[in-house]
Parts: structure tokens; C-alpha cells; sequence
């Protein structure tokens, strides 16, 4: 099993970004996936997530300005950041859950209902 996130990167207070996770050893589509984040000093914390069903469910913090994806012809997961903010400066890291075949994600994103995880990209957003 391998995560490999992409696309991170430097820009302006109000730019947009959009994360891809490549996966690997799995089916994205098998399982819930997820995104999460960890800025300089801080715990990390969930941003968002995608069931199997396609269901999703977003920290508030993101709500209504990103949206998570994914090809399952590609198997990779994605993330989309509009109005980016400099308090979503961090490192992004993707995850898969850890029951194959599972129902719908976790409500609250929490940490111990993934098991694996990428390396991280890291997003630095400037005012």
C-alpha cells in the first residue's frame, strides 16, 4: 500500500489549489479516504473525507470552500482548495481508512479510523 500526495505549493491569500493523492497495492474505491492536515506546532486534524458511496463530509474550517474527489479509473483521490486562507497554511497528508468495504466515513475525521498514509505535501498560503 502506498499514498504519494502532489500539489502543493506557495500562493495568494483568495488562490486555489488542488491536491491529488496517487494510491497504490489498493482500490480507492474500496474504502474511505481521507484528507488531513498538520500546520507548524499544531495537531493534526481532519479536512475531509469520501466514502465509498461517494458521500462526504468536510471540517468546518473547509466547508463550503474545498472539494474531495476521486477517480477510480486512476485510483487517485483529490482535494480542491478555493479561497485559500493563510490559516490553511500546513502539511496535507492523504489517508485510506481502515475497513475495506466499509459504510460511511467517520463523522468528526478521526484519526484512528485510518491506518495508512502519505508522506504529505505541504500548501503555505501568503496574505
Amino acid at each position: 500500500v502506498q499514498l504519494v500526495e502532489s500539489g502543493g505549493g506557495s500562493v495568494q491569500a483568495g488562490g486555489s489549489l488542488r491536491l491529488s493523492c496517487a494510491a497504490s497495492g489498493y482500490s480507492v474505491s474500496n474504502y474511505c479516504m481521507g484528507w488531513f492536515r498538520q500546520a507548524p506546532g499544531m495537531g493534526r486534524e481532519g479536512v475531509a473525507a469520501i466514502a465509498r458511496d461517494g458521500s462526504t463530509i468536510y471540517a468546518d474550517s473547509v466547508k463550503g470552500r474545498s472539494t474531495i474527489s476521486r477517480d477510480n479509473a486512476v485510483n487517485t483521490l483529490y482535494l480542491q482548495m478555493n479561497s485559500l486562507k493563510p490559516e490553511d497554511t500546513a502539511m496535507y497528508y492523504c489517508a485510506r481508512g481502515t475497513w475495506q468495504y466499509g459504510g460511511a466515513c467517520s463523522a468528526g475525521l478521526p484519526q484512528y479510523d485510518y491506518n495508512y498514509w502519505g508522506q504529505g505535501t505541504q500548501v503555505t498560503v501568503s496574505s
